[in-house]
């Protein structure tokens, strides 16, 4: 039976989602708030986390991220009230696995539901999946990556992907693993954002029985998994600065010292990394070593943003119109000129990821051949009106000063949200608030 934890603090809204996951089969227990969320999953263990982003004592988010702290490999959906997706889009560069905007629908939130458990089988090791329902692009952006893939792949060189969430960087490895001399070996794929900080090493290097508390077997690591092939290490700068050190001896010695172990055990495997920042401003920073750095970048591929590739929008538009079409059982041909419109004119800060996901979404909702915008996401909508409004708009020049003054506030108090709060004269959730409107990095 799955059982789900489900983190809303509108209680009319947590009883109908409580009866309606009910229905369809799942065990839920609902709260109301961090705290009690928290204890919670000290006690209990879930197979999914459906947390509304604004809580009273703080964040979905919050509670996400102490499940991961503490090594618990649970999939989240985010439910947010919000009109921008880049509140969503922030979620899910957090680790989370999907977003749902409210008012939620029901077949919508079911399809997402099921995705996340789904996935989840494979987390946080993903192997050999097949990448069929990728595709190229044709414009000349499209072009210049695969012509440096073509040259890349076939040597043994460690590979940096850099690019922004959802461009398509595990997908980039995979081809480059398939066009290697390694693609009849293993391709391991592993989320250092997923890795808790004290089991990270063993993760990565394995242990022996009695290495620390709770290793009662020996177990192999992700590095001898792949041995003879390729280890994908996506947001490998989320890995802290001692597991660096020993993923860099590694690399030097081509050999992994397990935990535990006296043994030095010898590993073939080629390193391909990826990045959502720019590692050498984590190295500047003193968050990355820099000879780490070096040693894995000796081939940089910088994956385009999907507002920068406006001449391969059609095809990827049309592509998951048939990949969704197949997924559930719909026939939709074509979008309507008008949600074509607003699929152009969106800058899409999730990339291929966000668009797939709207397109799935479009697909779900339309019973006819032809998807309208009504089936578009409200809050994308709001985006593009938003952005259309002329810059001689008086609110939108006092929203553009708010914003100014709001990201001074958290500069001046090193972005400690309650000092800012009070220095703002607005309470902390009306902070909160403002600061996922107007996409303030904090």
């Amino acid at each position: 039976m799955v059982k789900i934890l489900l983190v809303e603090d509108d209680i009319t809204f947590s009883q109908l989602l409580f009866g309606f996951l009910q229905k369809n089969g799942y065990t839920i227990d609902a709260v109301a708030n961090v705290k009690s969320a928290l204890k919670l999953l000290k006690q209990q263990s879930y197979n999914l986390l459906l947390l509304d982003y604004r809580l009273p004592d703080g964040t979905g988010l919050d509670i996400f991220s102490n499940a991961r702290q503490n090594g618990l490999k649970i999939p989240a959906i985010i439910m947010t009230s919000f009109n921008d997706v880049r509140t969503a889009v922030k979620a899910i560069q957090a680790g989370a696995f999907d977003y749902i905007t409210k008012p939620v629908n029901p077949d919508e939130l079911m399809m997402i539901i099921k995705n996340a458990l789904h996935t989840d089988k494979k987390q946080p090791i993903n192997e050999n999946t097949p990448i069929a329902d990728f595709i190229r692009g044709k414009s000349a952006d499209a072009d210049k990556l695969y012509a440096y893939i073509d040259v890349v792949a076939p040597t043994d060189m460690a590979v940096v992907i850099q690019g922004e969430t959802g461009t398509g960087k595990e997908y980039a490895a995979r081809i480059i693993h398939q066009q290697s001399k390694r693609s009849h070996k293993p391709f391991i794929s592993v989320d250092c954002g997923a890795l808790s900080k004290d089991l990270a090493a063993s993760e990565l290097f394995g242990h022996i029985k009695g290495a620390f508390t709770g290793a009662v077997t020996d177990k192999k690591g992700l590095f001898e998994v792949a041995d003879g092939g390729t280890l994908f290490l996506d947001e490998v700068g989320n890995l802290n600065y001692e597991v660096q050190i020993k993923l860099l001896r590694a690399l030097q010695e081509k050999s992994i010292h397990p935990l535990g172990d006296t043994r030095l055990v010898k590993v073939d495997v080629r390193i391909i990394t990826a990045t959502n920042d720019d590692l050498l401003n984590s190295v500047n920073q003193g968050d990355f070593r820099q000879d780490l750095y070096h040693r894995l970048n000796e081939f940089k591929l910088q994956l385009p943003a999907l507002r920068d590739r406006h001449n391969d929008l059609d095809l990827f538009i049309n592509h998951f119109i048939k990949q969704s079409n197949t997924e559930l059982g719909r026939s939709v041909q074509s979008i309507s000129p008008e949600a074509r419109k607003v699929l152009k004119q969106y800058d899409w800060p999730g990339n291929l990821r966000e668009l797939r996901n709207v397109i799935k979404r479009m697909v779900l909702l339309t019973p006819s051949s032809v998807a309208s915008v009504e089936s578009l996401p409200e809050e994308m909508l709001f985006t593009i009106t938003y952005a259309s409004k002329p810059q001689s708009d008086l609110k939108l020049i006092n929203e553009a000063n708010e914003k100014e003054l709001i990201q001074r506030t958290l500069e001046k108090v090193k972005y400690n949200k309650s000092k800012a709060a009070k220095l703002l004269n607005i309470d902390r959730k009306t902070l909160y608030s403002k600061i996922e409107r107007y996409g303030i990095e904090v």
